[in-house]
C-alpha cells in the first residue's frame, strides 16, 4: 500500500460530475449499452497500461463503477487492484480487473480511463523530475496551475510520483507576488499587512532580484520564491540570503526544464516548482479490455 492518502471525497465529487456529463444527467442513460447489452450479462475487464509510466488513481475505478451502478441501476462490480499506487509500469501490465455486469463496465469505462490516465500522466511527469533531482538535495514542487475541480487528485498524483505539494490553495499559504507588491506599495508593506490580518498563516514572497530577496527577509519572510532567475543570479541570491544568518527556504520557479534541473539544483536551492507537472503533463495511455480480448 502507498503511504500517501488518496483523496476519496474529492474523487467522488469528480467521478459524479464526470458521469453526469457523460450520461446527460443524474437520470441519464448510455444509449448504446442500454440497447445492446442484456442486463444479466456479466464479464471481467482488465485495466491495462498501454505505455510505460507511473500509475496513480486506481481507487477511482471502484468509485466509478459504484456510481455508475447507482445512476443506471445496472448492478454492482468488484474492482481488484493489482499494483500499488506510484508503481512504475510497463506497456502491457495489468493494473486492475473489474468484474460484474457488462453494462456497468461498459458505461463506466471511459470515465475510469479519463481520470486514471490524466492523473497517472501527472505522476509520470513528476517521477521524471524526481529522478532528475535525485541526490541533489532539491525537491520538485507542484503549483496551483491545476485543472479546475481536479486539484486534489492532481496533487495526489504529484505525491505518488515522488514530488511534494506546495500550497493547496489561496487559503493555507499567503504568497506575495508582483501584483501584490504593486498594490500594497512594497514587499514590506504587503508582508506587514498579511502578518497583521493573518498572523498564523505561512508567508512566501516572490522576488526577481537579490535586493528584493533581502527586503523580504528583512521584513520577516523565511520562504523566498525566486522567479525566472538564471542559475547564476539564483546562486548569487541564495548566497546573499544565507549571509543574513537567517534560516531561509528558497524555491526556484519559472522557465525550468528537465534538461537544466541539475544545473538549478546545484545552486543550493531547496525547491524547484514546476507548473507543467499539472498543466501540461501528457496522459498515460491506459485501456480497459474485456476478458475475451476485445478493446472497449
Amino acid at each position: 500500500m502507498s503511504d500517501f492518502e488518496f483523496p476519496m471525497d474529492d474523487a467522488r465529487r469528480v467521478v459524479h460530475a464526470a458521469l453526469v456529463e457523460d450520461l446527460g444527467g443524474d437520470d441519464g442513460v448510455d444509449v448504446t449499452t442500454e440497447a445492446t447489452i442484456p442486463r444479466d450479462a456479466v464479464t471481467t475487464g482488465e485495466i491495462v497500461a498501454r505505455a510505460p509510466g507511473v500509475v496513480a488513481g486506481l481507487p477511482v475505478a471502484q468509485l466509478v463503477v459504484d456510481e455508475t451502478a447507482t445512476i443506471s441501476g445496472s448492478g454492482m462490480c468488484e474492482v481488484n487492484i493489482l499494483v500499488p499506487e506510484g508503481t512504475v509500469v510497463a506497456r502491457g501490465d495489468v493494473l486492475a480487473t473489474v468484474s460484474g455486469p457488462t453494462a456497468t463496465i461498459l458505461t463506466a469505462e471511459r470515465t475510469i480511463l479519463n481520470i486514471l490516465s490524466r492523473i497517472s500522466g501527472v505522476a509520470t511527469a513528476t517521477r521524471d523530475w524526481a529522478d532528475a533531482l535525485e541526490g541533489t538535495g532539491a525537491t520538485v514542487l507542484d503549483t496551483r496551475k491545476t485543472t479546475p475541480g481536479m486539484r486534489a487528485l492532481q496533487k495526489y498524483a504529484v505525491r505518488a510520483g515522488g514530488g511534494t505539494n506546495k500550497r493547496l490553495g489561496l487559503f493555507d499559504v499567503a504568497m506575495i507576488k508582483d501584483n501584490h507588491k504593486l498594490a500594497a506599495g512594497s514587499i514590506t508593506a504587503a508582508y506587514d499587512r498579511i502578518r497583521e490580518r493573518f498572523p498564523d498563516v505561512p508567508v512566501q514572497v516572490e522576488v526577481t532580484t537579490v535586493e528584493e530577496g533581502l527586503e523580504a527577509v528583512a521584513a520577516g519572510a523565511r520562504f523566498i520564491m525566486c522567479d525566472n532567475m538564471s542559475p547564476e543570479l539564483l546562486a548569487e541570491t541564495i548566497e546573499a540570503l544565507s549571509a543574513t544568518g537567517e534560516t531561509i527556504e528558497v524555491e526556484a520557479t519559472g522557465g525550468l526544464t528537465l534538461e537544466r534541473a541539475a544545473e538549478y539544483a546545484a545552486t543550493g536551492v531547496d525547491y524547484l516548482s514546476v507548473g507543467a507537472l499539472t498543466h501540461s503533463a501528457a496522459i498515460l495511455d491506459i485501456a480497459l479490455d474485456l476478458a475475451e480480448g476485445q478493446d472497449v
